[in-house]
């Protein structure tokens, strides 16, 4: 039962919620429905880095040892950039990222995930807000991330440490 997904980017803005609505939920955008094997699963979020391949190793073993499914999690880069048409104001445009569909086929031909039922799921926007996202999504059992040891991440701010502090669920950190 290996294999994976692609769901849309969550980058999209999203309605806001009419206040004279009889039920104020009606106007949320509609999401996926999950597989239930993937329910409690492991979030792993991944992005072909070292430390995102150790934690996926890791994340392996967790779900193989609980008998759940392993939710593969790449948030995409859609940064967005300018476009200038003549004279008109500069327009925006969403740039995707296939990065997600080599790591995919990459996923596909590993024999290391051939352990464990496991989904790749793409996401867009704030690496933080979708991997609790996602793990709200299937009620996983924990977030497993790597962590960073670049510039970047110290001045910041580095994922795993903005996820464990703003997590509702516990979050698991691979040097």
């Amino acid at each position: 039962m290996a294999g994976h997904e692609f769901f849309e980017p969550a980058d999209r803005k999203r309605p806001v919620a009419d206040p004279t609505a009889a039920e104020p939920l009606a106007a949320e955008e509609p999401r996926h429905s999950c597989d239930p094997a993937f329910k409690h699963g492991v979030v792993v979020g991944f992005d072909g880095s070292t430390s995102s391949e150790r934690a996926l190793a890791y994340s392996i073993g967790m779900a193989h040892r609980s008998g759940s499914g392993l939710i593969i999690v790449h948030v995409a880069n859609r940064l967005p950039t300018t476009v200038w048409a003549g004279c008109e104001p500069p327009v925006f445009v969403d740039v995707p990222d296939h990065r997600t569909e080599v790591l995919g086929l990459e996923l596909a031909c590993a024999d290391y995930l051939a352990e464990v039922p496991w989904i790749l799921v793409e996401r867009g926007g704030d690496i933080c807000h979708e991997l609790e996202e996602v793990g709200r999504e299937y009620e996983a059992d924990a977030i497993v991330v790597g962590s960073t040891h670049g510039l970047v991440g110290r001045i910041f701010g580095s994922v795993a440490g903005r996820l464990a502090k703003r997590a509702k669920r516990p979050v698991v950190v691979i040097p």
